[in-house]
């Protein structure tokens, strides 16, 4: 009779048929945010009263979400849902990062959400994504300064000769592109139109553009103002009126708070139309891997729903985008961002938006500050664009790749194979094994966090696009570089012009850190100075601060109405009588230049000053005092003997200090942030802009990085060559072991 017991292989798979989707149900759904504060504490909440699986909650920072998003979902590592802004939807339907939210949507819905939040989610007949909350700019009135709300623009400037002395009728960050749409549509212009085409050109933009230049001209508006300072002023008392957002309440202080309104922007005389600003609409989105859960649609529906929102206006402060949800009578701050938002213009989601960004900041910038006219700043801009924009390299063979790596391999095993004919082996071999062991994890740490990063760099430079439209296109990221994009090899932004740049910022930068470093060394290292430890400490802290705590306070003291500079020269005309001008640091390239030069150089020379503390205490007493004895001078000392002695110190650390100022990011891109019009623009801060900025062009960035890379290792190398000592001067007779007098005594006879 045949046995009845189940083999031990059929129990395995029907227990692996019956746990894997136990595995699956159980398995959390995965939410991303970058919410912070007292969103967070209202998304956690909502989160809380879920009646269905758990969730796991992941806050993001907001300066990587996109990025880690980009990275995750395509590997299916990345969320069920994540909460992000609408105008990125674009990007992320071209990577395939997000899905139709389908029955997530609950029956009806469509109708529940008010103003444009629908649309804004909505792309080719399909909805992306589940409206939560709506932003938009409106304005804020400090009612101890003016008592009704102003019906135009104009208005509010009439109030220049009304208000006391040092207030600002009108404060915001009238430089940012962001900030300048309400009074651009208000002129009938447009950032991007319908065709993804740069919109912000013609004779609207242009008078919008000589309104805000006659704001500032008049000191309705401050120039230059950023995010810090608008806040700073209101808070101080100091502007009647703001234009922001409802992120703007975080910055204020309670006395700020309570003297505060918010009411819609108002119109400009001039057209009669009203000013509109730019909507962003955050919604709950679904990944590709979790439009398949139907529980992750349940949160989604969940979050979306009247009952989230409620608690979002209870606890954040959030203006809600559903109809069912009632806004307090009493609540006008919520009122205001209502109504503005029934005004307000959706941000256009294509991709194109993001190439908008940079070059209209710039023209903003010329024509504050009086650089160009309008048409001429803002045609370089869509020059600008255009050139962002322009169609992909035709798809290349890998074929000479493959060959020429090919050859590479060859003639690496041939080497190989040669240098170990006379390698040890055997007995010998074995006993050195131990000693591989020791170094082995050094090696692997190496390849994985070095030699496969500049791999994957290098390889990313030939290749062009993203999502589908990624192509290998072989060299032609390079030779577009190294031919200017067909413009003039010396126009603006190219190549060469920031070679050049950067190439000078490196010589002046290293000039003085190794000026002033050396001069403070050899200060301190004089016995006869007293609290010579204190002074080490005080030198020491410019290089211990973080550098860009050190670049933005920098660049706070370069602000030509508010810095201190500015104060110290206005100190000097009161002390003295003079006249002289604030200065505008970022108008100019050599001002912009110094700004940079000045901050890196405080930044820098602590490091060659420690380095040549250390050198200096090697260099031998008794040399020194020797030379004395024989008459030479202080300047002969220094010059003869201790400058030679310290220097093959010094080498290694002048060229780790080129290394660093050849790339320093932070300086440059936090203190003139290229101003003006990107001529003071580095190698690296260039190649940043193509990563980031201009529609992500990787593989054109990894090009510029390479570029980068071979100039460096180019530049160090030939150093060292410069340096070796050729074969036929070197002195048969060699040094003090073999008789000839070392290096100090020799430094003295030639005393």
């Amino acid at each position: 009779m045949p046995s009845r017991r189940c083999p031990a292989p059929a129990l395995a798979a029907l227990a692996l048929v019956l746990l894997v989707p136990a595995l699956a149900v159980a398995a959390p759904i995965r939410l991303w945010h970058a919410y912070r504060d007292d969103e967070a504490k209202a998304l956690g909440a909502i989160v809380a009263a879920f009646q269905g699986e758990e969730v796991e909650l992941l806050a993001v920072p907001f300066d990587a979400y996109a990025s880690k998003l980009q990275a995750a979902v395509p590997m299916g590592e990345g969320p069920d849902l994540f909460i992000d802004a609408h105008e990125r939807l674009g990007d992320y339907r071209a990577r395939k990062i997000v899905a139709p939210v389908g029955d997530a949507l609950e029956a009806g819905g469509e109708a529940v959400f008010q103003g444009p939040a629908l649309a804004a989610v909505r792309q080719g007949g399909e909805i992306f994504g589940l409206p939560i909350s709506q932003k938009c700019m409106a304005l804020y009135m400090n009612t101890a300064l003016v008592e009704e709300a102003p019906a135009y623009l104009e208005d509010i400037a009439a109030l220049a000769g009304a208000l006391p002395q040092g207030v600002y009728p009108l404060a915001y960050e009238a430089s940012n592109a962001y900030a300048h749409m309400p009074i651009l549509a208000a002129f009938g212009g447009a950032m991007l139109d319908e065709n993804d085409q740069f919109g912000f050109v013609g004779p609207g933009p242009e008078r919008s553009l000589e309104l805000v230049r006659s704001l500032i001209a008049r000191r309705v508006v401050p120039e230059d103002a950023n995010g810090a300072l608008v806040t700073d002023l209101f808070n101080a008392g100091r502007a009647a009126f703001v234009i922001s957002g409802p992120w703007f309440v975080g910055g204020l202080k309670d006395e700020a708070k309570r003297r505060s309104r918010v009411v819609p922007l108002p119109r400009v005389r001039e057209t009669g139309r009203p000013m509109r600003p730019f909507m962003t609409v955050e919604a709950v989105m679904l990944s590709p891997q979790g439009a398949q859960r139907a529980e992750a649609r349940a949160l989604a529906r969940h979050l979306a729903g009247a009952a989230a929102a409620a608690t979002r206006l209870e606890v954040a402060r959030t203006p809600p985008v559903r109809s069912d949800v009632a806004v307090p009578a009493d609540d006008a701050f919520i009122a205001a961002f209502t109504e503005q938002a029934k005004v307000a213009i959706p941000m256009p989601t294509s991709p194109a938006m993001r190439s908008t960004w940079e070059p209209s900041a710039r023209a903003i910038r010329k024509v504050l500050r009086g650089d160009a006219p309008p048409d001429v700043a803002l045609s370089e801009a869509k020059h600008r664009f255009d050139d962002v924009r322009r169609p992909l390299p035709p798809p290349a063979s890998p074929a000479p790749l493959l060959v020429a790596l090919g050859a590479l391999a060859l003639v690496l095993v041939l080497r190989w194979v040669s240098a170990a004919k006379g390698a040890v082996r055997g007995p010998t071999l074995r006993q050195s094994l131990p000693a591989y062991k020791y170094v082995a994890h050094a090696v692997v740490a190496v390849g994985v966090l070095v030699i496969v990063p500049l791999v994957i760099g290098a390889a990313t430079s030939l290749f062009a696009g993203s999502g589908e439209s990624l192509r290998y296109v072989g060299l032609a990221n390079f030779i577009s570089i190294l031919t200017a994009r067909g413009e003039p090899l010396f126009s603006s932004g190219s190549f060469y012009l920031v070679l050049a740049v950067t190439v000078l910022w490196t010589a002046v930068n290293l000039f003085f850190h190794v000026l002033l470093g050396v001069s403070l060394a050899l200060l301190l290292h004089r016995p006869t100075l007293r609290l010579r430890a204190l002074y080490r400490v005080l030198l020491i802290v410019p290089w211990a601060v973080p550098s860009y705590v050190t670049a933005l306070s920098w660049k706070g003291m370069f602000h030509r109405q508010f810095g201190a500079v500015t104060g110290l020269i206005e100190a000097v005309n009161a002390a003295f009588g003079t006249s002289i001008e604030p200065i505008a640091w970022f108008s100019s390239f050599t001002t912009a230049f110094t700004a940079n030069v000045t901050t890196n150089v405080w930044l820098g020379f602590p490091f060659m000053m420690v380095v040549t503390l250390g050198a200096l205490t090697a260099v031998p007493d008794e040399v020194l005092e020797a030379a004395e004895v024989d008459g030479a001078s202080r300047w002969q000392r220094l010059w003869k003997i201790t400058l030679p002695l310290i220097r093959p110190v010094l080498a290694p650390a002048v060229t780790l200090g080129a290394i660093w100022t050849f790339n320093m990011f932070n300086v440059v891109f936090l203190v003139s942030g290229g101003d003006p019009d990107g001529t003071t623009d580095i190698l690296v801060s260039e190649a940043y802009r193509w990563a980031f900025t201009r529609e992500a062009q990787y593989g054109y960035a990894a090009a510029y990085s390479v570029l980068i890379f071979l100039l460096l290792t180019l530049a160090t190398r030939a150093s060292g060559w410069r340096r070796r000592t050729p074969a036929s001067t070197i002195p048969q007779g060699g040094g003090a072991a073999d008789g000839s007098a070392p290096a100090p005594v020799a430094a003295t006879e030639a005393v």
